[in-house]
């Protein structure tokens, strides 16, 4: 006969299952995960980078770096733009967040800092972003050296720097530094920055936001993932971060407020970033700037991360990106790989030279059991490099105005590579 001690305990272990469906869901394990080549789609577009978050109304907002984006006509070429994508996979729709600071790159001087918008979020109806920025060497490969905040407390209508002024201001080199930027380290640690995605218009359960960067960017510290939490009222406030310092002998994870405790909490492998640009003035791309988004009816997050295919010589792009999949029970790890490709070529194209894999964080299934992953692809690149900036620039110059020059260089870029778009495709998870 079952005591009344025991019918306690049971309904103790039931009511916290009841409360807390994914610590009722911990024994559930991924084993794998297939890329179904079947539903591979191009969404179109004009760009790369494709950070993501969802809004309280379930849409996402996208950043998109390098391109006009889905303007038809093409406005700009932004250097960094955000835009909304309502819908699901089957239906998806486009549109501007109008008021989104400007950031075309044909107006601003070519030797001026440029921004690209990377870790985005969304809580409530405050929308944070950290943007990376890049040195100005020109006798060697660019890295990137440090990461601007902006914010916006109204759902994106007007935006502010992360001191609360407005309008957003785009700090010259001599401008750029610790007070003024959210990381400015000598050796450009969390210059690249993703955000932990728990759903729409939330931060965690233990009310942080999480948020992912880089531990510079060479080869050997571009690999290693870092990360620091902070309530989102404290994300424009550096003394309000909390840098992730290693797990104590408990395996419980130490939070520290110097940086300069930071521990890797997952390290990808090496021979994935380049040494060497494609061409000059070119940047280091951005190997291994993971998307990282919570399953919920799994009760697991999930991770994937791309490093670049690098040639013989360290040239980017040299060959087929590398690609994998992890799996945690906690933001901090240990991540568990579920999938690797070491010459990743959707569909199984030859000349793919897909990178920057984000997982679309609205669009996981409800029973979680598969998810949709987005990326860009360069193919073509190399072609635009021996035939196509001559063409360009040669179009360009009979060009009178600003917009007839984007509409230029959008259609030469679209025709030579195709792919530096959104595509996206379905990933099934296998559980034990």
């Amino acid at each position: 006969m079952t005591s009344r001690r025991e019918l306690l305990v049971q309904g103790l272990v039931a009511s916290v299952a009841l409360a807390s469906p994914a610590m009722a869901r911990r024994s559930v394990r991924v084993v794998s995960a297939t890329r179904r080549d079947d539903t591979i789609r191009n969404l179109g577009g004009l760009g790369d980078g494709y950070k993501m978050t969802v809004r309280p109304d379930g849409s996402h907002l996208i950043a998109v770096n390098d391109g006009p984006g889905w303007a038809d006509p093409p406005k700009a070429f932004y250097t960094t733009r955000t835009w909304q994508m309502a819908g699901g996979p089957g239906a998806v729709k486009f549109a501007d967040l109008a008021g989104y600071p400007i950031l075309n790159r044909s107006e601003r001087p070519p030797e001026a800092p440029h921004y690209y918008g990377h870790g985005l979020v969304q809580v409530g109806n405050t929308i944070y972003q950290f943007l990376g920025t890049l040195d100005h060497a020109e006798d060697r490969p660019r890295r990137w050296t440090g990461a601007k905040l902006i914010w916006s407390s109204d759902n994106g209508a007007t935006w502010r720097n992360q001191d609360g002024s407005t309008p957003v201001v785009w700090e010259d080199w001599k401008d750029q530094s610790r007070t003024s930027m959210a990381f400015f380290e000598p050796d450009g640690c969390f210059s690249l920055l993703s955000i932990l995605q728990y759903g729409a218009g939330k931060a965690g359960p233990d009310g942080y936001v999480h948020v992912y960067g880089l531990n510079g960017s060479v080869d050997g510290k571009m690999n290693e993932l870092v990360l620091f939490r902070a309530k989102p009222q404290d994300l424009a406030r550096r003394a309000g971060y909390q840098f992730f310092a290693g797990h104590d002998r408990a395996g419980r994870p130490r939070w520290s407020a110097d940086i300069l405790e930071r521990r890797p909490v997952h390290t990808f492998p090496l021979g994935w970033v380049n040494s060497v640009n494609l061409f000059p003035g070119d940047l280091v791309v951005e190997s291994w700037l993971p998307s990282v988004v919570y399953n919920a009816p799994l009760g697991l997050y999930m991770m994937s991360s791309a490093g670049i295919g690098v040639a013989s010589d360290g040239t980017e792009f040299g060959k087929a990106s590398y690609f994998g999949l992890w799996v945690s029970q906690h933001p901090t790890g240990p991540w568990r790989q579920i999938h690797e490709d070491t010459a990743w070529k959707p569909g199984g194209d030859p000349q793919s030279l897909a990178y920057a894999p984000q997982i679309a964080p609205g669009w996981i299934a409800p029973d979680g059991k598969s998810f949709w992953l987005v990326w860009p692809d360069l193919r073509g690149i190399r072609e635009f490099g021996a035939n196509g900036e001559g063409e360009l620039e040669a179009a360009l110059s009979k060009a009178n105005t600003a917009e007839e020059r984007t509409v230029i260089e959008t259609g030469v870029v679209r025709r030579f590579m195709p792919g530096f778009s959104m595509n996206m495709q379905r990933i099934d998870l296998t559980l034990a």
